[in-house]
Protein backbone atom coordinates (compact mmCIF):
# COMPACT_ATOMS: atom_id res chain seq x y z
CA UNK A 1 0.00 0.00 0.00
CA UNK A 2 2.77 2.81 0.92
CA UNK A 3 4.26 2.28 -2.80
CA UNK A 4 1.23 3.54 -3.99
CA UNK A 5 1.80 6.48 -2.56
CA UNK A 6 5.83 7.03 -3.03
CA UNK A 7 6.74 10.25 -5.26
CA UNK A 8 4.98 13.37 -5.56
CA UNK A 9 1.21 13.35 -5.51
CA UNK A 10 -1.09 15.56 -7.84
CA UNK A 11 -3.01 18.17 -5.99
CA UNK A 12 -5.92 16.70 -6.33
CA UNK A 13 -6.60 13.01 -7.74
CA UNK A 14 -7.87 12.64 -11.51
CA UNK A 15 -11.34 11.33 -10.84
CA UNK A 16 -11.71 14.36 -8.58
CA UNK A 17 -11.23 16.89 -11.11
CA UNK A 18 -14.42 17.99 -12.80
CA UNK A 19 -14.61 22.05 -12.12
CA UNK A 20 -14.39 23.64 -15.82
CA UNK A 21 -17.03 21.33 -17.21
CA UNK A 22 -19.99 22.75 -18.95
CA UNK A 23 -23.15 23.33 -16.84
CA UNK A 24 -21.25 22.79 -13.51
CA UNK A 25 -23.92 25.18 -12.03
CA UNK A 26 -22.89 28.02 -9.05
CA UNK A 27 -19.94 27.56 -7.00
CA UNK A 28 -21.50 26.87 -3.31
CA UNK A 29 -19.84 26.07 0.01
CA UNK A 30 -22.14 24.53 2.24
CA UNK A 31 -20.68 24.75 6.04
CA UNK A 32 -21.95 22.21 9.08
CA UNK A 33 -21.80 19.07 10.37
CA UNK A 34 -23.28 15.88 10.91
CA UNK A 35 -26.67 14.83 9.86
CA UNK A 36 -27.55 18.67 8.80
CA UNK A 37 -24.85 19.00 6.37
CA UNK A 38 -25.58 15.90 5.43
CA UNK A 39 -29.10 16.87 4.23
CA UNK A 40 -27.91 19.63 3.08
CA UNK A 41 -25.38 18.24 0.69
CA UNK A 42 -27.58 15.77 -0.72
CA UNK A 43 -29.63 18.19 -2.50
CA UNK A 44 -27.18 20.92 -3.25
CA UNK A 45 -25.03 17.44 -5.01
CA UNK A 46 -28.21 17.64 -7.36
CA UNK A 47 -27.78 21.40 -8.33
CA UNK A 48 -24.01 21.45 -9.04
CA UNK A 49 -20.43 20.04 -9.60
CA UNK A 50 -18.87 23.18 -7.74
CA UNK A 51 -19.95 22.42 -4.54
CA UNK A 52 -17.33 22.35 -1.31
CA UNK A 53 -18.45 21.32 2.38
CA UNK A 54 -16.50 22.93 5.37
CA UNK A 55 -17.22 20.54 8.67
CA UNK A 56 -16.41 21.01 11.82
CA UNK A 57 -13.78 19.06 14.06
CA UNK A 58 -14.74 19.51 17.37
CA UNK A 59 -16.52 15.95 17.90
CA UNK A 60 -14.97 14.02 20.67
CA UNK A 61 -18.02 11.08 20.96
CA UNK A 62 -17.99 7.85 20.09
CA UNK A 63 -15.12 6.48 16.90
CA UNK A 64 -14.63 10.08 16.45
CA UNK A 65 -13.77 10.77 19.60
CA UNK A 66 -11.60 7.39 20.43
CA UNK A 67 -9.57 8.18 16.86
CA UNK A 68 -8.89 11.95 18.18
CA UNK A 69 -7.59 10.85 21.63
CA UNK A 70 -5.95 7.67 20.69
CA UNK A 71 -4.12 8.91 17.83
CA UNK A 72 -4.38 12.76 17.92
CA UNK A 73 -5.85 13.33 14.21
CA UNK A 74 -9.10 15.29 13.10
CA UNK A 75 -12.23 13.76 14.63
CA UNK A 76 -13.18 11.99 11.22
CA UNK A 77 -16.74 11.41 11.74
CA UNK A 78 -18.45 14.50 10.29
CA UNK A 79 -16.04 14.81 6.91
CA UNK A 80 -16.96 10.84 6.56
CA UNK A 81 -20.64 11.73 6.79
CA UNK A 82 -20.03 14.36 4.11
CA UNK A 83 -18.32 12.44 1.15
CA UNK A 84 -20.93 9.87 1.81
CA UNK A 85 -23.57 12.28 1.37
CA UNK A 86 -21.71 13.28 -1.75
CA UNK A 87 -21.68 9.94 -3.44
CA UNK A 88 -23.49 9.39 -6.47
CA UNK A 89 -27.20 7.56 -6.71
CA UNK A 90 -25.42 4.92 -8.52
CA UNK A 91 -24.17 1.23 -7.75
CA UNK A 92 -21.08 2.19 -7.04
CA UNK A 93 -22.04 5.45 -5.03
CA UNK A 94 -24.36 3.50 -3.15
CA UNK A 95 -22.22 0.68 -2.37
CA UNK A 96 -19.47 3.03 -1.10
CA UNK A 97 -21.38 5.10 0.39
CA UNK A 98 -22.49 1.94 2.81
CA UNK A 99 -18.74 0.79 3.42
CA UNK A 100 -17.59 4.24 4.84
CA UNK A 101 -21.12 4.07 6.91
CA UNK A 102 -20.52 0.83 8.00
CA UNK A 103 -19.87 0.22 11.87
CA UNK A 104 -18.06 -2.95 13.38
CA UNK A 105 -19.79 -4.81 16.23
CA UNK A 106 -18.32 -7.21 17.93
CA UNK A 107 -19.72 -10.24 19.16
CA UNK A 108 -21.68 -10.87 22.31
CA UNK A 109 -19.15 -11.38 25.10
CA UNK A 110 -16.45 -10.05 22.95
CA UNK A 111 -14.69 -6.63 24.05
CA UNK A 112 -13.27 -5.65 20.23
CA UNK A 113 -11.07 -2.95 19.81
CA UNK A 114 -12.98 -2.55 16.36
CA UNK A 115 -16.34 -2.41 18.22
CA UNK A 116 -18.36 1.11 17.72
CA UNK A 117 -15.66 1.97 14.72
CA UNK A 118 -17.11 3.44 11.54
CA UNK A 119 -15.27 1.90 8.15
CA UNK A 120 -14.89 5.16 7.16
CA UNK A 121 -13.27 6.57 9.84
CA UNK A 122 -10.77 4.00 9.36
CA UNK A 123 -10.48 4.48 5.74
CA UNK A 124 -9.77 8.14 6.18
CA UNK A 125 -7.54 8.42 9.52
CA UNK A 126 -5.51 5.53 6.98
CA UNK A 127 -5.13 8.24 4.13
CA UNK A 128 -3.85 10.48 6.92
CA UNK A 129 -1.09 8.66 8.33
CA UNK A 130 0.12 7.34 4.67
CA UNK A 131 -0.23 11.34 2.82
CA UNK A 132 0.14 13.34 6.11
CA UNK A 133 -1.81 15.96 5.08
CA UNK A 134 -5.61 16.14 6.16
CA UNK A 135 -7.06 17.71 3.06
CA UNK A 136 -4.78 15.72 0.30
CA UNK A 137 -6.48 12.27 2.27
CA UNK A 138 -9.74 14.05 1.67
CA UNK A 139 -9.35 13.95 -2.13
CA UNK A 140 -7.88 11.01 -2.27
CA UNK A 141 -11.56 10.03 -0.19
CA UNK A 142 -13.43 11.73 -2.27
CA UNK A 143 -11.80 10.41 -5.94
CA UNK A 144 -12.32 6.71 -4.63
CA UNK A 145 -16.28 7.42 -3.53
CA UNK A 146 -16.71 9.12 -7.24
CA UNK A 147 -17.83 12.03 -4.21
CA UNK A 148 -19.67 15.26 -6.54
CA UNK A 149 -17.79 17.75 -4.67
CA UNK A 150 -14.79 18.08 -2.36
CA UNK A 151 -14.84 17.91 1.59
CA UNK A 152 -12.66 19.90 4.05
CA UNK A 153 -12.02 20.06 7.77
CA UNK A 154 -13.10 23.99 9.41
CA UNK A 155 -9.71 24.02 11.44
CA UNK A 156 -6.06 21.89 10.72
CA UNK A 157 -6.39 21.76 14.18
CA UNK A 158 -8.76 18.99 15.99
CA UNK A 159 -10.92 21.69 17.80
CA UNK A 160 -12.88 21.72 21.91
CA UNK A 161 -15.95 23.40 22.13
CA UNK A 162 -17.16 24.63 25.74
CA UNK A 163 -19.88 26.15 26.97
CA UNK A 164 -21.62 27.52 30.35
CA UNK A 165 -24.88 25.71 31.48
CA UNK A 166 -27.58 26.57 33.54
CA UNK A 167 -29.49 23.90 34.88
CA UNK A 168 -31.01 23.11 38.88
CA UNK A 169 -29.27 20.90 40.59
CA UNK A 170 -30.51 20.25 43.84
CA UNK A 171 -33.23 22.57 43.68
CA UNK A 172 -31.32 25.72 42.54
CA UNK A 173 -29.88 27.06 39.79
CA UNK A 174 -26.26 26.87 38.71
CA UNK A 175 -24.00 27.53 36.06
CA UNK A 176 -21.37 25.12 35.18
CA UNK A 177 -18.73 24.75 32.52
CA UNK A 178 -19.19 22.14 29.78
CA UNK A 179 -16.07 21.08 27.52
CA UNK A 180 -16.53 18.73 25.01
CA UNK A 181 -19.16 18.10 21.63
CA UNK A 182 -20.35 14.85 23.17
CA UNK A 183 -20.86 16.48 27.15
CA UNK A 184 -22.31 19.80 26.11
CA UNK A 185 -24.61 17.96 23.76
CA UNK A 186 -25.87 16.06 26.67
CA UNK A 187 -25.94 18.83 29.56
CA UNK A 188 -27.83 20.66 26.96
CA UNK A 189 -30.86 18.47 27.82
CA UNK A 190 -31.41 19.85 31.10
CA UNK A 191 -30.08 23.37 30.73
CA UNK A 192 -29.56 26.71 29.11
CA UNK A 193 -26.32 26.48 27.27
CA UNK A 194 -24.41 30.15 27.39
CA UNK A 195 -21.07 31.61 26.08
CA UNK A 196 -20.03 28.88 23.96
CA UNK A 197 -16.58 29.06 22.67
CA UNK A 198 -13.98 27.20 20.83
CA UNK A 199 -11.04 25.63 22.04
CA UNK A 200 -7.83 27.02 20.88
CA UNK A 201 -9.60 29.51 20.64
CA UNK A 202 -7.70 31.30 17.50
CA UNK A 203 -6.83 28.30 16.22
CA UNK A 204 -5.67 27.95 12.15
CA UNK A 205 -8.87 27.63 10.03
CA UNK A 206 -8.09 25.37 6.75
CA UNK A 207 -6.71 27.45 4.04
CA UNK A 208 -8.44 25.37 1.53
CA UNK A 209 -11.44 26.38 3.28
CA UNK A 210 -10.74 30.30 3.48
CA UNK A 211 -9.91 30.27 -0.54
CA UNK A 212 -13.28 28.47 -1.17
CA UNK A 213 -15.57 31.31 0.78
CA UNK A 214 -13.50 33.91 -0.92
CA UNK A 215 -14.64 32.66 -4.49
CA UNK A 216 -17.89 30.61 -3.82
CA UNK A 217 -21.12 32.21 -5.18
CA UNK A 218 -22.72 31.08 -2.23
CA UNK A 219 -22.43 30.04 0.93
CA UNK A 220 -24.93 27.69 2.26
CA UNK A 221 -25.02 27.55 7.01
CA UNK A 222 -26.78 25.13 8.25
CA UNK A 223 -29.38 23.44 9.01
CA UNK A 224 -27.55 21.01 11.89
CA UNK A 225 -27.24 20.70 15.82
CA UNK A 226 -27.29 24.63 16.39
CA UNK A 227 -24.79 24.80 18.61
CA UNK A 228 -22.09 22.14 17.86
CA UNK A 229 -22.45 22.16 14.60
CA UNK A 230 -23.72 25.29 12.81
CA UNK A 231 -22.56 28.15 15.28
CA UNK A 232 -18.57 26.77 15.47
CA UNK A 233 -17.86 27.95 12.05
CA UNK A 234 -18.65 31.66 13.42
CA UNK A 235 -16.59 31.33 16.52
CA UNK A 236 -13.04 30.59 14.63
CA UNK A 237 -11.78 34.11 13.97
CA UNK A 238 -10.37 33.33 10.77
CA UNK A 239 -13.33 31.37 9.41
CA UNK A 240 -15.93 34.23 10.89
CA UNK A 241 -13.65 36.72 9.09
CA UNK A 242 -13.81 34.84 6.08
CA UNK A 243 -17.94 34.43 5.86
CA UNK A 244 -18.13 38.26 6.59
CA UNK A 245 -16.07 39.36 4.18
CA UNK A 246 -16.73 37.14 1.04
CA UNK A 247 -18.57 38.65 -1.96
CA UNK A 248 -20.67 35.67 -2.29
CA UNK A 249 -24.19 35.37 -1.15
CA UNK A 250 -25.15 34.11 2.15
CA UNK A 251 -27.73 31.66 3.04
CA UNK A 252 -29.32 30.44 6.51
CA UNK A 253 -30.59 27.30 6.43
CA UNK A 254 -33.01 26.68 9.57
CA UNK A 255 -34.03 23.44 10.97
CA UNK A 256 -37.22 21.47 10.88
CA UNK A 257 -37.12 21.39 14.62
CA UNK A 258 -36.73 24.44 17.04
CA UNK A 259 -37.20 22.41 19.98
CA UNK A 260 -34.09 20.28 20.13
CA UNK A 261 -31.81 18.65 22.64
CA UNK A 262 -29.32 21.75 22.15
CA UNK A 263 -32.55 24.53 21.92
CA UNK A 264 -35.43 23.20 24.30
CA UNK A 265 -37.45 26.13 24.72
CA UNK A 266 -36.22 28.17 21.79
CA UNK A 267 -38.10 29.63 18.87
CA UNK A 268 -37.06 30.14 15.05
CA UNK A 269 -36.17 33.78 16.54
CA UNK A 270 -34.07 33.17 19.14
CA UNK A 271 -31.95 30.44 17.07
CA UNK A 272 -31.42 33.66 14.76
CA UNK A 273 -30.67 35.89 17.79
CA UNK A 274 -27.91 32.74 18.73
CA UNK A 275 -25.97 33.79 15.57
CA UNK A 276 -26.57 37.79 16.11
CA UNK A 277 -25.16 37.50 19.85
CA UNK A 278 -21.84 35.48 18.67
CA UNK A 279 -21.28 37.30 15.10
CA UNK A 280 -23.30 40.52 15.27
CA UNK A 281 -21.03 41.32 12.11
CA UNK A 282 -22.88 38.22 9.79
CA UNK A 283 -25.20 39.17 7.42
CA UNK A 284 -27.35 37.28 5.02
CA UNK A 285 -28.66 37.59 1.71
CA UNK A 286 -31.41 34.75 2.16
CA UNK A 287 -32.66 32.77 5.57
CA UNK A 288 -34.52 29.34 4.32
CA UNK A 289 -37.09 27.96 6.21
CA UNK A 290 -39.78 25.65 6.25
CA UNK A 291 -43.03 27.35 7.70
CA UNK A 292 -44.15 25.09 9.62
CA UNK A 293 -41.82 25.72 12.07
CA UNK A 294 -41.48 29.86 11.73
CA UNK A 295 -45.30 30.65 14.21
CA UNK A 296 -45.59 34.27 12.90
CA UNK A 297 -44.28 34.96 9.63
CA UNK A 298 -44.03 38.70 10.01
CA UNK A 299 -42.52 38.79 13.14
CA UNK A 300 -39.73 36.04 11.77
CA UNK A 301 -39.12 38.29 8.54
CA UNK A 302 -38.51 41.33 10.92
CA UNK A 303 -35.90 39.78 12.53
CA UNK A 304 -34.37 38.35 9.28
CA UNK A 305 -34.00 41.90 8.03
CA UNK A 306 -32.28 42.71 11.14
CA UNK A 307 -29.70 40.41 9.44
CA UNK A 308 -29.72 42.13 6.52
CA UNK A 309 -31.76 39.28 4.15
CA UNK A 310 -34.78 38.01 3.60
CA UNK A 311 -36.58 35.41 4.54
CA UNK A 312 -37.74 32.24 1.64
CA UNK A 313 -40.20 29.59 2.85
CA UNK A 314 -40.76 26.29 1.51
CA UNK A 315 -41.77 22.97 2.88
CA UNK A 316 -38.20 21.26 3.41
CA UNK A 317 -39.51 18.29 5.49
CA UNK A 318 -39.86 14.61 4.54
CA UNK A 319 -43.70 14.02 3.95
CA UNK A 320 -43.89 11.76 7.32
CA UNK A 321 -43.81 15.09 9.08
CA UNK A 322 -40.47 13.94 10.94
CA UNK A 323 -37.57 16.69 11.53
CA UNK A 324 -35.69 15.22 8.69
CA UNK A 325 -34.44 17.56 5.33
CA UNK A 326 -36.39 15.85 2.33
CA UNK A 327 -33.02 16.28 -0.54
CA UNK A 328 -35.61 16.85 -3.40
CA UNK A 329 -37.89 19.53 -1.94
CA UNK A 330 -34.66 21.24 -0.48
CA UNK A 331 -32.73 21.09 -3.82
CA UNK A 332 -35.85 22.56 -5.14
CA UNK A 333 -35.74 25.62 -2.71
CA UNK A 334 -32.05 26.10 -2.92
CA UNK A 335 -32.60 26.00 -6.67
CA UNK A 336 -35.04 28.49 -6.68
CA UNK A 337 -32.80 30.44 -4.53
CA UNK A 338 -29.94 30.64 -6.67
CA UNK A 339 -32.07 31.11 -10.07
CA UNK A 340 -33.17 34.67 -8.12
CA UNK A 341 -31.43 38.07 -8.56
Amino acid sequence: MAALFSGPLPLVPPAARRKGEGGAGPTVVALGGGHGLSASLSALRLLTQELTAVVTVADDGGSSGMLRRELGVLPPGDLRMALSALCDDTDWGRTWRDVMQHRFTSRDGVEGSLDGHAMGNLLIVTLWELLGDPVAGLQWAGALLGARGRVLPMASVPLTIEGDVLSEVHGSLRVRTVSGQAELAVAAESGNVSNVRLLPPAAPACKDALEAIELADWVILGPGSWYTSVLPHLLLPELRGALCRTSARRCLTMNLSNDTKETQGMSAIDHLNVIRRYAPDFTVDVVLADPAVIGDRSEFERAVAGMGGRAVFGTVGVSTGKPVHDPLRLATSYNDMFGEN
